[in-house]
């Protein structure tokens, strides 16, 4: 099922909307004829046609003010930047039958690195209790007990993001690296951790994007927690070549091994892991399924670069 467009403008906040997936977001919603409203502390550039509320979420009050001044029953809140339980309850406070639907946007981050499944889905699965993972999942934990008669929710976890405005790469040591055009096209070697055996499963941003707005219209999706990913799952250094050949150039790969990356990099275990997920529930779902390709994507984010 797929996001189409409409001659019934629906009215679309989302929380952010001036970043990488929340400007996806806000700018396809515009494509497709919705009235959208941003909500953005006005640091980077606003997407065009767009309503914009300048506040720092972190003001609660403030937050709480201006939201309420527009007196208007969303047909669709996304929250891409709820990153505590503490952002999660602010949702619940000031969206609670203010919304038709309200889509909280996780992350694999989530699912214990040490203990992952091969594929990974939504019910056996380990979480991390720390960090920026930790606390996407005491968020998730907040909104699992609200009631969706007041709060349709919808919470989404996609691993790997990519696509035309985020930087390329999606393991270390080139990871999102502003250098890694360049490292290629001068035929300079490449350094993966394990040679870039990991496995990944990526997903486009415009496809998560579409994932997105077909939930105002699928009850089926209400309350639930769901992996979100792309079409294909591969091995990492799979990505580099990709993308080499895309340019047009080979791509020689090194190797680094895990342990000797994250005694210097701790903080990045959770890139250093298989990321591969069951899509079961999702597809049981009428939520719109990613299906654009590996080199479809990147064909499009490198010629968005250019």
């Amino acid at each position: 099922m797929g996001v189409m467009q409409t001659n019934t403008p629906k009215q679309i906040l989302v929380i952010g909307g001036s970043g990488f997936l929340s400007g996806t977001i806000a700018r396809l919603s515009v494509s497709l004829g919705h009235h959208v409203t941003i909500v953005t502390r006005g640091n980077k550039p606003i997407p065009d046609s767009v309503d914009t509320i300048k506040v720092d979420r972190s003001d609660r009050d403030a937050f709480a003010q201006l939201l309420s001044e527009r007196n208007v029953m969303w047909d669709l809140v996304v929250d891409s930047i709820a990153f505590s339980p503490e952002d999660a309850q602010q949702d619940i406070d000031v969206f609670a039958g203010k919304t038709r639907r309200f889509v909280l946007v996780s992350t694999d981050f989530v699912y214990d690195p040490k203990h992952r499944n091969i594929p990974q889905n939504e019910t056996d699965a380990h979480y991390t209790t720390e960090g920026y993972g930790g606390k996407k999942r005491q968020a998730e934990l907040i909104l699992e007990k609200m009631d969706t008669a007041s709060l349709p929710w919808t919470v989404l976890r996609p691993g790997h993001i990519y696509g035309p405005g985020s930087l390329p790469g999606c393991l270390p040591l080139h990871g999102r690296d502003p250098k890694l055009i360049d490292l290629i096209r001068n035929q300079q070697p490449l350094t993966l951790v394990e040679g870039g055996k990991m496995h990944q499963h990526p997903i486009f941003a415009p496809d998560l994007a579409a994932t997105i707005l077909s939930a105002m219209d699928d009850e089926k999706a209400i309350g639930q927690i769901l992996n979100v990913a792309g079409p294909q799952s591969f091995a990492s250094v799979d990505y580099y070549h990709t993308l080499g050949r895309l340019l047009g150039q080979s791509v020689t790969i090194q190797s680094i091994d895990t342990q000797t990356f994250l005694v210097e990099n701790p903080d990045k275990a959770p890139f250093c892991c298989e990321r591969v997920y069951d899509l079961t529930a999702i597809k049981s779902t009428d939520l719109s399924m990613p299906a654009t390709s590996l080199e479809d994507g990147l064909k499009q984010m490198l010629d968005a670069m250019d």
